[in-house]
């Protein structure tokens, strides 16, 4: 019974010592939930390490837009469009009517002026105009009468040189010009038998107005207010 007690008593101590040793400790345990967690909590930072050992100028740098960068660029467009669409297409009209009105008066001068000018050619400062022709009146050598019209200061006068001698000279006087520029206003003259007596009478023009002056005798005397009606006749049958 002491041999067995004995044995039992060495078993029963080994196996103390075997659950002692399989037993992990408290301490131990805390430890291996602490290296767990550890581990759990360390591998981020392993990972930031093994970042960290890379050279910094193996990295691309980032740049960041500010917002001073990006506002201006957001609004600037928006801006344009709703500029053009505020724009009126009754806007475009009146700029073209503008331009329009413009060219016409510019067109209006210069024409005006080419006119001028031109008629400063023909007829000269004042305006005057000068013409032969045979009316019967002391022509008896076969030398026609010379005939000058003038715009004298506004003042139409027509100057008659019968045949050709200054000695048997008239002078008719005929309307006074009131409108601006009309000093520069030519006259022209025209010799047609207007009364049908067979014998030229005269036909002062100026400014798309014609006066006319019947043939009686050796001169020319203005045309009485019953002749018009038969001078209109002429001159459409023309």
């Amino acid at each position: 019974m002491r041999a067995a007690s004995a044995e039992e008593q060495e078993q029963t101590h080994l196996t103390q010592r075997s659950l002692v040793r399989l037993r992990p400790s408290t301490g131990q345990v805390t430890n291996s939930s602490h290296s767990k967690s550890e581990r759990k909590v360390v591998r981020p930072a392993v990972q930031r390490a093994s970042r960290g050992h890379g050279t910094t100028d193996s990295l691309p740098e980032i740049e960041y837009a500010t917002t001073e960068d990006i506002i201006p660029t957001t609004k600037s467009k928006p801006s344009v469009r709703k500029a053009r669409q505020r724009t009126h297409p009754l806007f475009y009209i009146g700029c073209g009517m503008v331009a329009t009105l413009l060219l016409t008066m510019g067109l209006s001068l210069a024409l005006g002026w080419g006119q001028t000018a031109l008629d400063d050619l023909r007829y000269g400062r004042p305006r005057t105009f000068q013409i032969d022709a045979m009316v019967g009146h002391n022509e008896q050598n076969g030398q026609p009468s010379h005939f000058i019209a003038i715009n004298l200061n506004r003042r139409i006068q027509i100057i008659e040189i019968s045949g050709g001698d200054a000695a048997h000279t008239h002078i008719y006087t005929g309307p006074q010009l009131y409108g601006p520029n009309d000093d520069l206003a030519p006259v022209t003259l025209r010799f047609l038998d207007v009364n049908g007596d067979h014998r030229p009478d005269m036909l002062v023009t100026f400014q798309g107005s014609r006066i006319a002056y019947i043939n009686e005798k050796d001169a020319f005397r203005p045309a009485l207010p019953a002749e018009q009606s038969q001078i209109e006749r002429a001159l459409r049958n023309s």
